[in-house]
């Protein structure tokens, strides 16, 4: 009990980091293969403390537009109303929790400045975790003695580095663009 007790809280404090966390499977795998924890409880662990951090980290952002100037603030909404303007828009937005390969802490972080509904946000965030922790936990499970190597060059890659920090320049820049002028003056529906 207390290894599960150990992932759940590793797995939680590691997706309240905005950047620089190693990756969560990276993490899981770590456990499974020191541990010997069972994979499937490991899996569903992983997800659903994953998604709780990811959801602090979403509503600390969320927070933080209060901090946020006028035109920032309306600029945020802007975006959000195009992004909620069409249902293929939405659903892409969905596929990107769902799918994407990019560290999630940004596009968490994003969805809480855009005050984006989470609720969508985590289902698809959860499904897509619990496919790919699965693949990696198995792999781990599988190839326990081959992984060490592995794990030490992912937590530590320099492409990961620059990969968290052109997430955070790319996030800053996108919160400091002028959506009204590069949108050309479009507004969605119900947007004054």
């Amino acid at each position: 009990m207390e290894g599960y007790l150990l992932a759940a809280a590793t797995v939680f404090a590691v997706n309240l980091l905005p950047a620089f966390g190693p990756p969560t499977w990276a993490v899981l795998v770590l456990l499974q293969v020191n541990l010997g924890l069972e994979p499937a409880a490991l899996v569903l662990i992983g997800a659903a403390s994953a998604a709780c951090g990811r959801l602090l980290l979403a509503l600390g952002a969320r927070r933080m537009r209060g901090r946020m100037s006028p035109e920032r603030l309306e600029n945020l909404d802007l975006v959000a109303a195009e992004l909620s303007a069409s249902r293929a828009r939405g659903l892409g937005a969905l596929a990107l929790f769902l799918i994407s390969p990019l560290p999630s802490a940004q596009l968490f972080i994003g969805a809480g400045l855009l005050d984006a509904p989470l609720r969508p946000l985590l289902a698809a965030f959860v499904v897509g975790r619990l496919v790919a922790y699965s693949i990696y936990v198995g792999l781990a499970t599988v190839a326990a003695d081959n992984l060490g190597a592995l794990l030490g060059e992912t937590l530590g890659s320099p492409l990961g580095i620059a990969l968290q920090l052109l997430m955070l320049g790319g996030l800053a820049a996108l919160v400091k663009v002028d959506w009204a002028r590069v949108l050309r003056g479009r507004r969605p529906a119900g947007h004054p």
